[in-house]
């Protein structure tokens, strides 16, 4: 399916269009881990729609090869129809199949690509990270998503963990360049308004962290959040975002504390997880779409493992938020929905 912009017409489409939440698609796999899930995967980019998100995230990092991410790719692609948009993750091993990856995901209709910087990528200047990141912007007529987060280790180029100024070059330099992902400067939220002040009328600017939607939406009228574990919360943050955008603040709020024994429990597991290996642990992820009604089933190493433990705490967390979370044992969470 083509896309909806043509070349340089990225960063225009997603100031009109670029609105919502953008979820993530985790490809399943067989049950013996030789081949993707084409059933699974589809059921997946169904229940997205059903729950109300507006687009969804290709994820690259669930074990698929170069080959079986481009059938991904297109599976995805053909089973969002255009109602959804798709991104691209650009989180692949080298510069070079990233840009493959960005002119693959073009031909097949992707709309934009999420950059990630590879596990050896130790630049010594801001000039590097400019030049790595402007090179594939540079690749295709994608949107382009700057990830500004301290996941990178680039904290010894600016004590942001990514330099304002230098999103800023890469704003000036680079125009598919469509919206900014940034979660600088942690744990102040000083760094994440900073993004917003600059270049909030120039690009989409998106905190993914979903308690501090309230925040945005209402003060910078923030019209995107991409890309987190939305799966997590069914359908209940587009309803709440939704809220928000129509100024009926005290109904949003209302929803967003019923939700937060969840999002307790996520800061645990998930958060716990991410800061001992800077590393998401996707298999929780997955669980918790599964809990409300993905598919669950097979993902490859190398992942973080999944206890007991961790699901008695997910799923208690999710019926106290009042989700409608699946009575299945936790056991057909790692066959999956739709298994082959």
């Amino acid at each position: 399916m083509p896309r909806a912009f043509g070349a340089g017409e990225a960063r225009s489409w997603a100031l009109e269009n670029l609105k919502g939440q953008c979820g993530c698609i985790l490809p399943t796999f067989t049950s013996d881990l030789k081949d993707i899930n084409e059933d699974a995967i589809r059921h997946d980019v169904r229940r997205e729609k059903e729950l109300g998100m507006s687009g969804v995230l290709i994820v690259s990092e669930c074990g698929t090869t170069f080959e079986e991410l481009e059938r991904v790719t297109e599976i995805v692609v053909d089973e969002a129809a255009g109602e959804l948009h798709t991104i691209a993750h650009g989180a692949l091993a080298t510069l070079e199949d990233n840009v493959r990856l960005a002119q693959l995901s073009e031909a097949a209709g992707v709309d934009g690509i999420l950059c990630s910087y590879p596990l050896m990528f130790y630049p010594t200047s801001e000039d590097e990270v400019y030049e790595y990141t402007k090179k594939l912007a540079d690749s295709s007529n994608l949107g382009l998503i700057i990830f500004a987060i301290n996941l990178w280790n680039f904290r010894r180029l600016h004590p942001s963990d990514f330099n304002p100024d230098l999103i800023g070059r890469l704003i000036d330099d680079a125009p598919n360049v469509m919206a900014v992902k940034t979660e600088i400067g942690l744990p102040s939220a000083a760094g994440v308004a900073q993004i917003f002040e600059r270049y909030g009328d120039r690009v989409v600017v998106t905190d993914p962290l979903e308690p501090n939607a309230p925040i945005w939406q209402r003060n910078y009228g923030m019209q995107w959040m991409g890309t987190s574990n939305y799966e997590a919360m069914g359908g209940e943050l587009p309803k709440y975002f939704k809220l928000l955008q129509e100024d009926k603040y005290e109904e949003a709020m209302e929803i967003y504390w019923r939700l937060h024994p969840l999002r307790l429990v996520n800061g645990t597991i998930n958060w716990g997880a991410v800061q001992g290996t800077s590393l998401v642990h996707r298999l929780v992820w997955k669980y918790q779409g599964w809990l409300n009604g993905f598919n669950g089933g097979p993902i490859r190493s190398p992942q973080m493992r999944l206890d007991d433990a961790q699901m008695r705490q997910l799923r208690a967390a999710a019926i106290q938020a009042g989700l409608d979370v699946t009575d299945e044992p936790d056991s057909a969470f790692f066959v999956g929905r739709n298994p082959r």
